[in-house]
């Protein structure tokens, strides 16, 4: 088989930071091929020099037998390669008709259109991938994943030979993920190759036929998806054996009940019952939609409930705010940590620290800094955040180290109930796994953990019991015995 793209010793510094250190990636024409790495692995950096974003350090590319000694963002296109980058690159201000037409339109150097050309333009990029949506639309109003499916079809449009996907699934549910599994198949049919980037293993192994995985700017490992297990992949990513049990403490101490639920409703939810007791991980599991989110942001202060009860070590309790909850022992990790958990011009410190800065404060409201940086150092090292000063700006740590930060800030406040949603979204394995273990640890100490997650892997890993949401109710309960994928699946559906 043919390759579509060959680039071989590709290097790439930015300020002495050495990001690729002779890359080489070779993608045969018809397959789907993934490229696998951890947050910071250089995986964004290739895709930006094969587009012609970056120009290269060093090293060469060749796509469908041409070489390109210095390639560009518009001899990319020309060959065939086209990008679609975790926020589509879409203008949601604009109709779907728009979106779809202007780069043709543009391209073509037509000073003068017409609506009717727009919308032929249009109705023959949807029909490449019998695409059904409104195109009068605005493109602000519609869902993610036919967000999605707008990019495909607009790079479809410029005869896209190879389409890059730069973690296409991180805001789509399982259902929207099954149907663009489902176009890519379709792609690869009528010739289209794809070039998959994701750190997810479940949806490597069932969407790719080869694999290369990265490293600190540098290749591990490529092979086809055959000749590579779970165990490998996690090993070749992170560098580290995992342990299947992922440090499980034996037999679980249950304490005193620390949380009751009865009959609480609010909009998006109704009639929910639960308890949590000290020592335990409570899953709480459901499609987008399910209501989830939304008992999250009630248990923590965020939405007011208008009816049932709350209570507390016994205590009937009425959050007025978020702040209010976590004085009195109850703590949120946020479902988006860019939007909702971080300040991400401000540094670590900052973020760590600013919900303890009444307490570290002196009686005439000033802080101590030297009392600021022991308490951020001290949770950059219990909770391993990898940052060379912690007096950087958020910003500059990967998505796991993030989380790792918002997770910091949430256990500063000493909770009795720790409530995450979706605690490893966007994060890569290794993370995960520390993430998972953290919490596991939490609950050994006596913490109660409630777990709001669509990951079916993590709330078997983690979860001593589970609640199923569909439609903002319960619709199901299982035990930490009863805890399998087919369980899960048919209690959520």
């Amino acid at each position: 088989m043919e390759n579509i793209l060959s680039v071989k010793q590709i290097k790439k510094s930015f300020g002495g930071v050495h990001a690729l250190k002779g890359v080489d990636l070779t993608i045969k024409k018809g397959e789907t091929h993934c490229l696998a790495g951890e947050n910071g692995c250089g995986k964004s950096t290739i895709i930006k020099v094969i587009s012609g974003f970056y120009k290269p350090d060093g090293g060469s590319i060749e796509v469908d037998g041409k070489a390109y000694p210095v390639m560009t963002p518009a001899e990319a296109i020309k060959a065939g390669i086209q990008v679609i980058y975790q926020d589509f690159s879409i203008f949601p201000n604009l109709t779907v008709i728009e979106n779809l037409a202007f780069n043709q339109v543009l391209a073509n150097k037509k000073k003068f259109v017409n609506k009717k050309e727009f919308r032929r333009i249009a109705e023959e990029a949807v029909a490449k991938i019998n695409f059904d949506v409104d195109l009068d639309a605005l493109v602000e109003t519609l869902p993610v994943a036919d967000k999605q499916l707008i990019a495909i079809s607009r790079a479809l449009l410029d005869n896209a030979k190879l389409i890059i996907m730069d973690e296409p699934t991180t805001a789509l549910t399982k259902k929207e993920v099954k149907r663009l599994f489902e176009i890519i198949a379709q792609l690869k049919e009528n010739g289209v190759t794809i070039l998959f980037v994701s750190h997810k293993l479940d949806e490597v192994f069932e969407i790719s036929d080869s694999i290369t995985i990265m490293r600190n700017g540098e290749n591990v490992i490529s092979c086809p998806t055959s000749e590579m297990t779970e165990e490998k992949f996690t090993y070749y990513m992170t560098g580290r054996h995992f342990e299947d049990k992922q440090d499980d403490t034996g037999e679980k101490k249950i304490g005193k009940t620390v949380l009751e639920v009865d009959k609480l409703s609010a909009p998006g939810f109704e009639n929910i019952s639960f308890d949590l007791h000290e020592g335990e991980i409570l899953g709480i599991t459901g499609q987008l939609g399910s209501g989830r989110t939304e008992l999250s942001l009630a248990l923590s202060g965020m939405l007011k409930p208008t009816e049932g009860t709350i209570k507390l070590e016994g205590k009937d309790v009425n959050f007025k705010s978020v702040t209010q909850a976590q004085k009195m022992g109850i703590s949120l990790v946020p479902e988006d940590r860019l939007t909702e958990g971080l300040f991400l011009p401000q540094s670590i410190v900052d973020n760590i620290t600013v919900t303890r800065l009444d307490d570290i404060a002196t009686a005439g409201g000033i802080v101590n800094k030297d009392k600021v940086l022991k308490e951020s150092a001290d949770w950059v090292k219990d909770l391993g955040v990898a940052t060379k000063d912690h007096t950087f700006p958020v910003a500059t740590l990967s998505g796991g180290n993030q989380q790792k930060v918002v997770l910091a800030r949430a256990l500063a406040t000493s909770p009795k109930v720790l409530i995450l949603n979706g605690p490893t979204v966007g994060v890569d394995i290794g993370a995960k796994y520390d993430i998972h273990n953290l919490l596991k640890k939490l609950a050994a100490q006596g913490m109660a953990v409630i777990v709001v997650s669509d990951d079916t892997a993590e709330v078997i890993a983690t979860c001593d019991r589970v609640v199923i949401m569909q439609g903002g109710c319960i619709t199901g309960r299982l035990e930490k015995s009863e805890l399998t994928e087919q369980n899960l699946a048919a209690a959520a559906n």
